[in-house]
């Protein structure tokens, strides 16, 4: 096991300390010299990036959130020139914006590298053949599973999402012994499997690296049974990196190893931004420690979760399952989708009153969402039926999943306070593991 370690793994604590120390600091003065945002940030806070002399001093530095990346659209928050930029990447945003990040040519070896040992953490070994079933394009999923992979020395089919049935089809026919997927889809695979009358177990999968949502024990412990498979999660998320960020290992399955020479984790108190000790749940906060192109410092991921000591690889921390958000972030599908999101839709929609709610159910094996919004009091049928198309096409084409819609009736929405509820939660209550 040993002899699979990287050198990064084999740190010891003190080593890890003064490696973590050293990157924060040119972190922090490459992001003041390069990037405006942050240094009007610094020099508000009064802090600079020569008073950081301990790890520790890390928590005088403000923090960065969603909406300065969208305030700093598109690349007012990279450090290096556009020249140097060798590829972008996008997330969906609740004003209409998504998020969008740069990688220069020594990021995109510093993601492989960290998907690469996730991969290995999870079980993975040279030569295997990986099949990648996370979408590709301008979400981080399906590249950076495919590079990091590769990476490894892995084989890799680039099956992307969708087409359940031909997917099924490349499994029997290329036999890959990694699967990379989101859970939810995996579990839409293992029907497909068995109508047309395969055994899943038969299968040459061994492993299955599963992230971009939230997924349950109950749901690692059908895939396991009836795939015979390991299943572990791994986490990233695109304002840090991607996927790769932290990766639950084969031999412990006890959480998500986060790769520290990499990425800096803070818990702090939602409320008031208090720093943590380790073991107290609380908001994930990241600063990268080698981004070059664009870093980020103390990035609230609104995830909230603790720290824990290492299990299978001491030298890094790891990080309990995701029990929810600070916010309400909806996860659907591997799309992360916000309320107003859906708003700013309704509100540019002729024939809706500007009260909606967001009805999450599970169907089968999915999560579904129905966007319910009350009509005019004014408007006709056929202005409903057409709302209802207009609603449902904005969601698929602005946020990137499908969407049921019902247009009901003036003031039939449950209000409390006279406000309605937004996000009305029908699916079966579990714990929820990281993604």
């Amino acid at each position: 096991m040993t002899d699979m370690l990287d050198a990064g793994e084999r740190l010891d604590a003190k080593e890890l300390q003064l490696l973590q120390l050293t990157r924060l600091r040119d972190t922090l003065e490459h992001a003041y010299r390069n990037v405006p945002h942050y240094r009007a940030g610094f020099d508000k806070a009064g802090v600079h990036p020569e008073d950081c002399r301990t790890l520790a001093d890390l928590a005088r530095f403000p923090f960065t959130t969603k909406a300065d990346l969208r305030e700093n659209y598109p690349f007012g928050m990279f450090a290096v020139e556009r020249s140097e930029i060798r590829r972008i990447h996008a997330s969906s945003g609740t004003t209409g914006r998504p998020t969008v990040v740069g990688y220069t040519e020594g990021d995109l070896d510093v993601w492989a590298d960290a998907v690469a040992r996730s991969i290995r953490a999870a079980g993975g070994r040279p030569g295997q053949i990986v099949h990648v079933a996370y979408g590709y394009g301008l979400f981080t999923g399906g590249l950076g599973a495919h590079y990091g992979a590769e990476r490894l020395g892995c084989t890799v089919v680039p099956a992307s999402g969708g087409m359940t049935a031909r997917q099924v089809q490349l499994i029997q026919d290329f036999r890959p012994e990694i699967i990379m997927v989101t859970p939810s889809y995996m579990l839409t695979l293992l029907d497909e499997f068995e109508r047309q009358g395969i055994d899943p177990r038969t299968t040459s999968l061994r492993t299955g690296i599963f992230g971009a949502e939230p997924w349950t024990e109950q749901m690692r412990t059908e895939i396991e049974e009836r795939f015979a498979i390991d299943a572990v999660d791994i986490y990233g998320l695109s304002e840090v990196m991607g996927p790769g960020v932290a990766q639950e290992c084969v031999e412990t399955k006890d959480g998500l190893h986060i790769w520290e020479d990499h990425f800096y984790p803070e818990v702090v108190d939602p409320v008031t931004g208090e720093v943590l000790p380790d073991g107290e749940p609380g908001e994930l906060v990241f600063t990268s420690l080698t981004k070059q192109a664009m870093p980020v410092i103390r990035y609230r991921t609104r995830d909230l979760t603790r720290l824990l000591p290492g299990s299978a690889r001491p030298a890094f921390r790891r990080m309990e399952k995701i029990t929810g958000r600070s916010d309400d972030m909806v996860i659907l599908r591997g799309v992360n989708l916000f309320p107003t999101q859906i708003e700013e839709i309704v509100l540019r929609t002729p024939g809706v009153a500007p009260h909606f709610q967001l009805r999450l159910t599970r169907e089968g094996r999915l999560d579904a969402l129905t966007v319910r919004a009350e009509a005019r009091a004014d408007a006709t049928a056929e202005e409903r039926s057409a709302a209802a198309v207009i609603i449902a096409r904005a969601v698929k084409d602005g946020v990137g999943v499908s969407v049921g819609v019902e247009i009901v009736d003036p003031e039939t929405l449950e209000r409390s306070v006279g406000k309605i509820k937004r996000i009305v939660d029908e699916r079966p209550r579990t714990g929820v593991s990281a993604s």
